[in-house]
């Protein structure tokens, strides 16, 4: 058996426990380690407090938005929300959070994340990134052109005892 859910957010704080709340819930249903489950509830918090700071600054080129405005083009019709779906199997969970904002600067895009542990040193932006990367199994940052921004991670399971979902 698998389990698979999407949810649509506003970009607002509020947004992100609730979706942290969502994940710890249907992993405890479905019987995953609380170690594991807590890892991948800090690493959705990360991923989707920056949808919500950072998500929806894109805007429609070539629409000026109205007279009298500088011509940079009006906001995406999305840029108000954020989209997190996570995917359990009897091995790993996978998630992942899109937003429709600008994307990440060329130095994150399009790679697979490779494990740092040089957070300490690093400037305050991308710690939360980081934090995904080291509480993760495989982590891939990447950009939609035209449509925003994803960050996918996953991590391989452990189960509690009769667990509801097993390989």
């Amino acid at each position: 058996m698998s389990i698979w859910w999407s949810l649509h957010l506003r970009r607002e704080a509020a947004s992100v426990p609730l979706a942290r709340r969502f994940l710890l819930g249907t992993m405890e249903t479905a019987g995953v380690d609380p170690d594991i489950s807590f890892d991948l509830s800090v690493a959705l918090s990360e991923a989707c407090a920056n949808a919500v700071e950072h998500g929806g600054d894109r805007t429609v080129p070539g629409d000026s938005g109205g007279s009298g405005s500088s011509g940079t083009g009006r906001p995406c019709a999305d840029s108000g929300q954020y989209r997190v779906t996570a995917y359990l199997d009897g091995e790993k969970c996978r998630i992942e959070v899109s937003d429709s904002g600008p994307g990440f600067p060329s130095r994150r895009a399009l790679r697979p994340a490779a494990h740092s542990h040089r957070a300490e040193t690093e400037a305050e932006s991308g710690r939360g990134l980081d934090l995904i990367q080291q509480l993760s199994d495989h982590v891939q940052f990447g950009n939609r052109p035209g449509r925003g921004a994803v960050v996918s991670f996953d991590k391989v399971l452990k189960w509690r005892e009769g667990a509801l979902l097993t390989v």
